[in-house]
């Protein structure tokens, strides 16, 4: 097996520290990070988020092999910084205000960066208009917001809203999740797209960022 199978595979059983071990290794023989990354890592977080989907593991799973993929990224991130490599696209996230539940925003954020993006974590209780800041300082392709409590989900229009009043709504694509959040929800404030889960929301954010 090679070792870039063997980091793949290390990844998805969740093993963290022998992770940073097996990344160094690869780069030591020679492999370069851009082929860790794109061979290795991003392939394994695949097929976690596919999984996840298809209920063959859980929340627990998942939040071990994100730790074992940042422990893998963490390695490599000075060699990707270095050879210019770029980040598929740029995303900022967080729990709308009046909103403090994170385990949901998390799951997303672990799959985003699982597939390449770079995400900017706002944490909870996010004002609207802090998340069109966010994206506007930092170039983002997406915002995407999450609520878990019905009396909350309302801040999301506010955050179309600001978008557009701050110029950047045909720039900006936004996603809405959580447990209260419909496919109508998502269309009847002028929302983007809609995703029922962390691993769709991941496969749509790719796809938002090539379109």
């Amino acid at each position: 097996m090679s070792i870039l199978q063997e980091i793949c595979e290390t990844l998805q059983k969740g093993r963290a520290k022998l992770m940073k071990e097996m990344v160094q290794k690869a780069l030591d023989e020679g492999i370069a990070a851009q082929d860790i990354l794109t061979d290795a890592l991003l392939p394994a977080m695949s097929v976690i988020g596919e999984k996840f989907k298809n209920n063959e593991i859980f929340v627990p799973e998942v939040l071990m092999a994100a730790r074992a993929m940042n422990m893998g990224t963490d390695v490599i991130k000075p060699h990707l910084a270095a050879s210019g490599v770029q980040a598929a696209g740029r995303v900022c996230i967080g729990t709308v205000q009046g909103d403090l539940h994170d385990i949901g925003k998390n799951l997303v954020r672990m799959m985003l960066e699982g597939k390449g993006l770079e995400v900017i974590d706002l944490g909870t209780d996010v004002p609207a208009e802090k998340f069109v800041s966010c994206a506007m300082e930092n170039d983002c392709q997406i915002i995407c917001c999450s609520a878990l409590l019905t009396t909350t989900m309302d801040v999301m229009a506010d955050v179309v809203r600001a978008a557009k009043a701050a110029g950047i709504r045909d720039k900006v694509k936004i996603m809405v999740g959580g447990a209260p959040i419909t496919e109508e929800f998502c269309r009847s404030i002028g929302a983007d797209f809609y995703a029922a889960d962390a691993a769709s929301a991941a496969d749509a954010a790719v796809a938002l960022c090539k379109g």
